[in-house]
């Protein structure tokens, strides 16, 4: 899409577009290229059933943060992944670029969380 100075709204219920997934998350894009002219950030509504985790995977270049909407996760990084931190609803999280983890909805709900990354959608996938 190209570049304008207008307003561009995204619906409830038209997002999606092509995205980079990773087992166990699924990305729901609202804001990136496909459906506006955004240039340098994606920002779009992640996924995951109970009991479900990710890959290891990383962002590459891309800065991501997000904000749990519903249910709980666990990020799970550093040597050999054995570190994490646990989210809720209502919590905020920063990944910095490039650092491997892995995402666990290890609840018995589905979790949602509204995820942004700058300057776009790069998934790595390490396995």
């Amino acid at each position: 899409m190209e570049h304008t100075d207008a307003v561009q709204v995204v619906r409830a219920g038209t997002e999606g577009g092509p995205t980079a997934q990773t087992e166990g998350m699924v990305r729901h894009a609202g804001v990136d290229r496909t459906a506006t002219s955004a240039s340098k950030v994606w920002m779009g509504r992640v996924t995951a059933a109970p009991g479900s985790s990710s890959g290891p995977h990383h962002h590459g270049e891309a800065e991501t943060a997000a904000y749990v909407l519903a249910g709980r996760m666990r990020i799970y990084y550093g040597e050999g992944f054995a570190e994490h931190v646990d989210l809720e609803a209502g919590d905020f999280v920063f990944v910095p670029p490039g650092v491997p983890h892995v995402e666990a909805n290890e609840g018995d709900e589905p979790a949602e969380l509204l995820a942004c990354r700058s300057p776009d959608n790069i998934v790595v996938n390490l396995s």
